[in-house]
């Protein structure tokens, strides 16, 4: 399985869960599979969904999915040790790792190679850690979702990209739904 259809795995998954999607192609899929007023797509801030996602999280109490990449996280190598260090048990923090910046060109990654970012996030102290294939994604998900424990998920799946349209809403509309499922949750 490549990204897109890890994606597309999890889409019934996270159906009315508020999640904050990885900048680029992961976003352009999620819309494309599955969009939804809980969705917040990143549109200019690479690395930054796993930052957003746990913040929400802590600051209210509907569950949080951070849907990222392993080239973000690579990018923002700071979010593990903040995540583990700010427990928050309605986060959840999906790396779909391709083992390549899949947005820009497919070029490896570190995690494509020698980095375990499953290990990464243990050595940082995040205590419920699960890596799987990318085949199991979405049962893993539903099981975290229903342990009301803070768990980081490391998807392992194939490099490679599909077809995508841009995402039909501005960044305005987006946030402003977004915000509006937020405050329904609270």
């Amino acid at each position: 399985m490549i990204r897109s259809e890890v994606i597309k795995s999890i889409v019934p998954v996270l159906s009315g869960e508020l999640v904050v999607c990885n900048i680029g192609l992961p976003s352009q899929e999620m819309f494309m599979h599955g969009d939804q007023p809980s969705n917040f797509y990143m549109l200019g801030t690479m690395g930054l969904a796993s930052s957003i996602g746990l913040g929400l999280a802590l600051a209210q109490k509907k569950k949080v999915v951070a849907i990222d990449g392993d080239g973000s996280v690579l990018t923002n190598f700071g979010t593990l040790p903040t995540i583990a260090n700010n427990v928050a048990d309605n986060f959840i923090l999906l790396i779909i790792d391709n083992g390549s910046y899949g947005s820009t060109g497919d070029q490896p990654t570190y995690a494509g190679r020698k980095t375990s970012l499953t290990a990464v996030a243990k050595a940082c102290g995040c205590e419920t850690v699960i890596e799987c294939k990318a085949e199991d994604t979405a049962e893993v998900l539903r099981a975290a979702l229903k342990s009301n424990r803070m768990t980081v998920i490391v998807s392992k799946c194939k490099s490679g990209n599909v077809p995508v349209g841009v995402i039909e809403l501005d960044a305005p509309v987006i946030k402003h739904r977004f915000m509006e499922e937020v405050r329904r949750g609270r």
